[in-house]
């Protein structure tokens, strides 16, 4: 609940190994909340630790206790700083607890508060942070929360630009960008750069951008999103496209691209400008080099009138599931619908499944069941053996904590699922819109086997099965092979990011 600069300093701050482990943000959250008094046990102290309640959460504090509290000379505390960056490797931190703690007690602080100050000291030998570096952070944090609040499509376009980098993948950065009203354009062949772009939003007659918004953007995905398609190539397009393309051959004697490079793109539907669906396109840009010898890349006949386009066969149109699976399989994310949004469904019916979005209307301590595809698996150093896994539906995201025994049991669905069913018991702190959700799992099944099912068909009225073979018994097709339900393209496919 950041009400200030410095409290965005503080948020930096707390979170990192040090003060984690040294016990120093709970006190800290405590008191800021008005549940735990502020107390200083001296006024040199109050000097050094009122401005975080005196909690320790920064380097300098720590050197300034060790000189004022602990009658350490200013060259000494210097040595205990290094001492404190080198502690994982060098372990040297230990040489100065006889000293610190003997010099706190002879200045009339208690045992229990001396040894307590400095397990926190200890705690910053694993990670903690100068009070000049946790303020540069925050101003980072400002200005790119300020961004996202009032210009969520910059936002959006400049986290995808700069990937891969950070913790979420483009595919849940387009979802966030229109859950707060962006109006997210597919990457297409007249329309996109290499990188995102912004392109202005047609109002409605009589309608207006909201006050000091500046104009309505939509972001256009870049031609980056479209999987295996190179830079180079996305600059040999864009920079012959003139006023437009008019057909694919067009773009093959134009911009010169590979006919491997323009099924990239068919692959991804980047042809709607064309009024081409993904079949006819990559049905036409296939055909490109064999039916079509003189669109080679030569200058003799560059200038050539093209001839009248190849027949397109009827090619069967695509069930929504099957669109959803080739969009994630060219773009690794889709526009069209959320997997969770068709294969529902199919999901098992007990435990009752709960939305995401609708966590919050669930009491803290009841139980509950989510399923989604697996975002995000930490397991970090400090945490003791705990995962924490993010989980999204159609609707949303659920935060999953699974303690070390529940891991345990479940370690194969934790570590290789990519769509997961968890059950357990709710935590909730705080009210909107500071409001922390956590399911603490005590179950969890991997459902990684109903992707699949957008590949066959999800979406459509019905699921068909595969026809069978006459000798189906002596030799069973794949897709009736126990374990062998799931290609390695399909494999490939909602993938999670890990961190440790």
């Amino acid at each position: 609940k950041p009400a200030c600069f410095y409290d965005l300093v503080i948020e930096v701050a707390i979170v990192r190994p040090g003060p984690i482990q040294g016990d120093m943000v709970h006190p800290y959250l405590r008191r800021r909340e008005g549940s735990e008094p502020v107390e200083f046990p001296s006024a040199e102290l109050e000097t050094v630790l009122g401005k975080t309640l005196g909690v320790p959460l920064f380097q300098e504090q720590a050197m300034r206790i060790a000189i004022v509290a602990a009658g350490f000379e200013p060259v000494e505390a210097d040595r205990l700083r290094r001492a404190m960056a080198a502690f994982r490797r060098a372990g040297d931190i230990h040489s100065f607890e006889t000293k610190f703690i003997g010099g706190m007690l002879q200045r009339g602080y208690a045992r229990d508060f001396a040894m307590r100050c400095f397990k926190q000291i200890e705690g910053f030998g694993t990670y903690g942070f100068p009070e000049s570096h946790a303020a540069s952070f925050a101003h980072l944090v400002y200005v790119s929360a300020w961004i996202k609040c009032f210009h969520p499509a910059v936002f959006a376009a400049a986290l995808i630009n700069s990937q891969p980098m950070g913790f979420y993948a483009p595919a849940q950065i387009v979802r966030d960008a229109r859950a707060h009203g962006v109006e997210i354009r597919a990457p297409d062949i007249n329309h996109s750069d290499w990188n995102c772009t912004l392109e202005p939003v047609e109002m409605p007659p009589g309608g207006s951008p909201d006050a000091g918004s500046g104009p309505a953007l939509a972001l256009r995905l870049g031609l980056r999103c479209v999987k295996s398609f190179s830079e180079a190539e996305a600059i040999k397009l864009t920079a012959a496209r003139g006023d437009g393309y008019h057909s694919i051959a067009e773009i093959k004697r134009r911009a010169g691209l590979s006919s491997a490079s323009l099924d990239r793109l068919a692959r991804a539907d980047a042809f709607g400008s064309l009024a081409l669906n993904r079949r006819t396109a990559q049905w036409q840009s296939l055909g490109l080099s064999n039916d079509h010898p003189e669109l080679a890349d030569s200058p003799l006949f560059a200038r050539l009138p093209l001839g009248p386009p190849l027949p397109v066969p009827r090619l069967p149109e695509m069930s929504r599931g099957e669109a959803v699976a080739d969009d994630y399989a060219a773009l690794q994310m889709s526009l069209r619908a959320h997997p969770l949004e068709l294969l529902r469904p199919f999901l098992p019916q007990r435990p009752v499944l709960t939305l995401a979005a609708r966590l919050e209307d669930c009491a803290d301590g009841s139980s509950v069941a989510v399923a989604g595809l697996v975002l995000v698996r930490q397991q970090p150093g400090s945490a003791k053996g705990v995962i924490f896994m993010t989980l999204e539906d159609e609707t949303g995201i659920a935060n999953l904590i699974i303690w070390p025994k529940t891991f345990a049991r479940f370690r194969a669905a934790v570590r290789g699922g990519r769509l997961v069913q968890a059950r357990g018991r709710l935590q909730r702190q705080g009210v909107s819109p500071y409001l922390v959700i956590h399911v603490v799992v005590q179950g969890l099944a991997d459902l990684s086997i109903h992707l699949d099912r957008l590949g066959r068909g999800a979406g459509s009225d019905s699921f068909q099965p595969p026809l069978a073979r006459a000798d189906e018994v002596r030799h069973p097709t794949r897709d009736n092979q126990p374990g062998l339900e799931q290609t390695p393209d399909r494999a490939k496919l909602f993938p999670s990011r890990d961190f440790h």
